[in-house]
């Protein structure tokens, strides 16, 4: 099916006027490297603007303080790093006890590769959380797609683009079909970003989005598109829903920011400060039915 409008917006979850910080959902975004300061405050600013109630960033101890700097709503903590400025093993203690409270954890955004980074982001599989794998999340599974098969009855979204779903997949039968084959085989969501992004998840259900223009092809699109799927599933939405809509919103802000910036001046920046006047849009287009 084709995404409208009318679609996300009944999906939405409804919000409440009596909730409080908690109510909102506290999500935990496992990302960012020396060299890659911008990616986690990319995820983190979109999962507050989509909602999230509290926000917590785990960044290597090497790029705290720039990330830091950067992040005024979401709160980010040091990590134990391997002195390169990427998250060592030794993290992995004090990243559980972070994510033990959280309703959705993302991991991947700018995290960078190392061996120790790589063999962390697998034996995190395991948390019990609704989990988001982005970039280098998603790129520590090459030649370990196995893995997968510890999220067995847990909640797992991939937000591959082409090249990194290659890593792990195969687009030969074309993006609609490997999508599709590679949830069902593997038991998780599938983002497969690009023009006209696909959204597949395990139960066969496929979705293909309208929005979004060349100008989001740009460093840092990806981040914000990781920060709204997270924030929607610690709000509680359903994940297949979530996707969808995460996917969806994030083209359309992409839209409303290239007729403001033009799709060549656009920035990841813009994009993030649109998601605002994609959600007020979305209630133009389709006014919720109560």
């Amino acid at each position: 099916m084709e995404l409208t409008a009318a679609t996300i917006q009944n999906a939405l979850p409804i919000r409440d006027p009596l909730g409080h910080k908690g109510t909102f959902g506290k999500v935990y975004c496992l990302c960012g490297s020396v060299g890659f300061t911008g990616a986690p405050v990319f995820a983190s600013r979109a999962a507050v603007r989509m909602g999230s109630g509290l926000v917590y960033i785990g960044v290597p101890e090497r790029a705290w303080a720039v990330v830091a700097a950067k992040s005024d709503e979401a709160m980010p903590f040091p990590l134990p790093d391997t002195g390169e400025g990427k998250l060592a093993l030794s993290a992995e203690a004090p990243i559980r006890a972070a994510a033990a409270p959280c309703d959705a954890v993302l991991i991947g955004c700018g995290l960078g590769r190392s061996d120790e980074t790589d063999r962390l982001t697998r034996r995190l599989l395991d948390l019990p959380q609704p989990l988001v794998l982005d970039a280098d999340g998603i790129n520590a599974l090459a030649g370990h797609i196995d893995e997968l098969k510890r999220r067995r009855g847990l909640v797992t979204v991939l937000t591959p683009h082409e090249g990194e779903f290659a890593r792990i997949g195969d687009l030969g039968a074309g993006r609609e079909k490997a999508a599709a084959a590679f949830a069902a085989e593997h038991g998780v969501y599938t983002i497969l970003k690009g023009h006209r992004t696909v959204i597949a998840a395990p139960d066969g259900r496929l979705a293909v989005n309208p929005t979004g223009n060349s100008g989001m092809a740009k460093g840092g699109s990806g981040d914000v598109l990781s920060g709204m799927a997270v924030s929607l599933l610690g709000q509680g939405m359903e994940p297949f829903a979530a996707c969808c809509a995460a996917v969806y919103l994030h083209g359309l802000a992409g839209d409303l920011t290239a007729a403001e910036k033009t799709e060549r001046a656009m920035t990841p920046t813009d994009l993030l400060e649109h998601i605002p006047q994609a959600l007020q849009e979305l209630e133009r287009r389709t006014p919720r039915r109560i």
